[in-house]
């Protein structure tokens, strides 16, 4: 059996410990050859492929990113491109394929095995955000970062008698402020799931300035005050129909400035949450979604994603994966909210 391989969406630390152990398993177990699709979606919709075998996937444990490469690109979005796409699996001799990607990524995986694709799913993404999994490769790092840097802004926000604000990402779920607000010691934290009165975030400043020390704000993109919606960086949308959010940590520090008169700067974190060395429990986690993988390949069982369900790896439907978003549970919030002010 031939089978390809592709990543896409945003990239994500693990990428490449899945796609290792999906060949390092599935060469000598199975007696497979791997072909690698380039850059998403875009791969098997253009066939851009690489070759993959053993001796390509080695070394890739500890590095970030995609040996593949990654897109957004979206073949329902594109003239024929499921035509496209089954007409190049089969010239290439691609007998199953296996998607690494989140929301988008599976959810045209989805569809593509409604239409007699031999698809299985493993989930990424740093959001943390796809039901079906307890958590998702990736998003260890990013809380570990996050975490890492609120920590230094700490001192740095003691020093000048500043706010700090903190904004880390989260489209639609708030896990990483969360678990990096908690974590870091932060003052507040501001998720998309539950919007936030400005009013009563000004109070929490003034609060520990009282106290005579400097709030920590941590703020996810896309959470939202009461009286208005997301701030976006631009109206431009991608392939999938997102808006690219950004600029709330600065609206929320011209507000604080504004209504307390206490100086407040923002760090946007962006990107740098994506990137490096995955965690040892990311690596861990990618390896055996990988190697489940593989497993589920050779069972034939398509239309299916691994899922860490506890601490076992299980074989949960797409569909079941991509109807909905997993988000932050309101109770959770509130065991944070004891530490706000």
């Amino acid at each position: 059996m031939r089978v390809g391989v592709l990543t896409g969406g945003g990239d994500c630390p693990g990428l490449n410990a899945v796609i290792r152990a999906i060949v390092r398993k599935g060469v000598p177990e199975y007696g497979y050859s791997f072909l690698g699709f380039r850059d998403g979606w875009r791969g098997p919709l253009e066939a851009l492929t690489k070759p993959l075998d053993i001796p390509a996937v080695r070394g890739l444990l500890p590095r970030g990113g995609t040996i593949l490469g990654s897109s957004r690109t979206n073949p329902f979005a594109v003239p024929d491109g499921v035509e496209r796409i089954q007409h190049n699996l089969q010239n290439l001799g691609v007998d199953a394929l296996i998607a690494i990607g989140g929301e988008d990524t599976l959810g045209v995986a989805t569809k593509l095995h409604e239409m007699g694709v031999n698809v299985v799913g493993v989930p990424k993404t740093i959001d943390n955000d796809l039901s079906g999994t307890d958590y998702t490769f990736g998003f260890d790092t990013a809380v570990n970062i996050a975490t890492e840097a609120i920590d230094r802004l700490h001192t740095t926000a003691e020093s000048h008698h500043r706010a700090l604000i903190v904004e880390v990402m989260g489209r639609h779920a708030g896990w990483i402020a969360l678990h990096s607000g908690m974590a870091g010691g932060a003052n507040a934290i501001l998720i998309p799931e539950i919007r936030f009165d400005i009013d009563q975030v000004c109070g929490w400043v003034e609060s520990r300035f009282r106290l005579e020390y400097a709030p920590i704000i941590v703020v996810s993109e896309g959470a939202m005050p009461n009286d208005r919606d997301e701030v976006l960086q631009s109206g431009d949308k991608d392939a999938f129909g997102h808006v690219r959010l950004g600029g709330i940590g600065d609206w929320l520090a011209h507000q604080i400035e504004e209504r307390t008169g206490k100086e407040a700067r923002t760090t946007v974190l962006g990107h740098v949450q994506r990137g490096g060395t995955p965690t040892a429990r990311d690596r861990w986690l990618a390896t055996r979604f990988g190697l489940h993988a593989i497993d589920a390949v050779h069972a034939g069982s398509w239309g299916h994603m691994t899922a860490l369900r506890g601490t076992d790896i299980e074989l949960v439907p797409l569909s079941e994966a991509t109807k909905e978003l997993k988000v932050v549970d309101p109770r959770l919030y509130a065991e944070a909210e004891v530490f706000f002010g």
